[in-house]
């Protein structure tokens, strides 16, 4: 069966956003453009890496071009998205390996995402081969979302992506972990009180 390529090029929109309550979310990436929208499932921790992998890239786009690139050093709020997800969300599939890449021609941002895939291996040396044959395979592979985005298109899609990672669960002031509604065992506080 041949790969499955959702193409944007360019998005009318493209967003990180969720799906359920804080501590139950689903997080997504999802892209549209004249009607068609494609959503796909990620974890929490794929959104916040791709978001500051993308400042980072774009922050050396910068870097490299002596601020002549037309890319902003902030992300413009003329291009902020704080829209919920299109509805119905409807889950492509579940996101495995992502991929970055800046076109220096066109001045876009390459963002693919690439389906969650299983493979049978022996050993070390037959995984990492039947993993180098995957991701070279154009024609058979496992289904990919690519969208090619501004550089302001890129700068505010990685805020609100950040933003979205941190209206979850607020996180404890001792521990750090995330406070549940419920209540909160924290692994500080493991029953010693200090006497009066």
């Amino acid at each position: 069966m041949s790969r499955q390529v959702f193409l944007y090029d360019p998005p009318d929109r493209f967003v990180a956003g969720t799906v359920g309550l804080p501590g139950r979310r689903t997080f997504f990436l999802q892209a549209s453009s004249k009607g068609r929208v494609t959503s796909v499932a990620l974890e929490k921790t794929q959104v916040a890496a791709l978001a500051e992998r993308i400042d980072e890239l774009l922050d050396e786009v910068v870097r490299r071009t002596g601020g002549s690139s037309p890319v902003p050093a902030v992300a413009p709020t003329d291009v902020s998205d704080t829209a919920p997800l299109d509805v119905p969300v409807e889950e492509e599939f579940r996101v495995g390996t992502m991929a970055l890449a800046w076109d220096g021609d066109e001045q876009r941002m390459i963002v693919e995402a690439q389906a969650l895939v299983e493979l049978d291996a022996g050993s070390e040396d037959d995984l990492a081969e039947a993993e180098e044959k995957l991701l070279q395979d154009e024609e058979n592979g496992p289904p990919m979302l690519r969208v090619r985005l501004s550089g302001a298109q890129a700068r505010a899609f990685a805020k609100r992506a950040l933003d979205v990672v941190n209206a979850g669960r607020p996180p404890c002031p001792l521990c750090s972990l995330p406070l549940d509604p419920e209540g909160h065992v924290c692994p500080r506080q493991n029953g010693y009180r200090r006497g009066a």
